[in-house]
């Protein structure tokens, strides 16, 4: 397939990758875009890289209901064109490109992430990077037969508008993936938009030191290893049960990742994840829905915990 004949307009293609654009006209865009490729270059130079993509793959089956790497490689057989949306450092597009290597695959990212998956993932046939907004991606509506959005949709700046863009582009039964966070506890709520609003305002170096600062909190709470119960307290929305105390605070106060198996810096780039980029909106299940059913979308596929909501949607 020549993947020029996916895009609305004359594109270049140079090796594996495409640019379409590295800047944003909205200014919480650019710097949830900025914070993002700072991210990535920092989480790229990690060694403990193969933790991370394990853990994500794993949760990628679950989120998406298939049965571990056969499950999605039985899924992807019949899929000529693949797409993902928001692909980071393109380790899940690769994955898919392994999987199904008579498949088209595309990554796209806003972020210079895209222009470092290009380059790692080059000896990839079927697999290309775009780097440009996957609100306005320029491929041809009912050009694909998979488009995946995981944990990404939030970081757009009008959710609802790229998930309306990234519907039009399916096939008819085409299937879409997609990962929305979930709304937490009032307080964490309120804790969480007060400093998103304010992060435009902090360095770099400041927002690392902050990450930090929540990952040696996590650290010590988790080493407490004190069980305890909390009451119902439906107008905080915080629910009753047996909690450890860090998880109690991460969930309903203050988001304090902490993973033992990960190590400091792992847990650092999710705290950054987390509270850096200006855009990242959270979702009820209703609210979630109702998005599915506005763009005529059949929900094959429906998974929630904590932290968010997600599923397979057809066309």
């Amino acid at each position: 397939m020549d993947i020029k004949n996916l895009f609305t307009e004359e594109v270049t293609v140079k090796g594996n990758l495409i640019y379409l654009q590295s800047e944003s006209s909205f200014e919480n865009q650019q710097q949830t875009n900025d914070v993002f490729s700072e991210k990535w270059k920092k989480v790229d130079e990690k060694d403990s890289l193969d933790k991370l993509y394990e853990f994500q793959y794993d949760w990628y089956f679950k989120l998406y209901g298939f049965e571990g790497k056969e499950g999605l490689r039985e899924f992807l057989t019949n899929k000529k064109v693949i797409f993902d949306a928001g692909c980071g450092l393109g380790y899940k597009a690769a994955l898919f490109a392994e999987l199904a290597p008579s498949s088209t695959v595309i990554g796209m990212d806003f972020s210079d992430s895209a222009i470092i998956a290009a380059e790692k993932y080059a000896h990839l046939p079927n697999l290309y990077f775009i780097q440009g907004d996957i609100a306005a991606s320029k491929l041809k509506s009912g050009s694909i037969d998979y488009v995946s959005c995981d944990q990404v949709i939030m970081h757009t700046e009008n959710p609802e508008k790229t998930f309306q863009h990234l519907s039009s582009l399916l096939k008819r039964d085409g299937e879409f993936a997609c990962y929305v966070y979930s709304k937490k506890a009032l307080p964490r709520e309120l804790v969480d938009d007060y400093f998103r609003k304010a992060a435009g305002n902090f360095s770099h170096k400041e927002l690392w030191e902050f990450s930090q600062q929540l990952t040696t909190l996590g650290k010590n709470l988790s080493e407490l290893n004190v069980q305890f119960t909390s009451p119902d307290i439906p107008l905080l929305g915080i629910k009753g049960g047996e909690y450890d105390v860090q998880r109690f605070i991460y969930w309903n106060f203050l988001k304090c990742f902490w993973k033992e198996d990960w190590g400091m810096e792992l847990c650092n780039s999710t705290n950054f994840d987390w509270y850096a980029p200006s855009n990242a909106k959270r979702y009820s299940e209703e609210e979630y829905k109702n998005m599915i059913i506005a763009n005529n979308l059949e929900i094959i596929y429906f998974h929630k915990e904590e932290a968010c909501y997600s599923g397979r949607f057809k066309k």
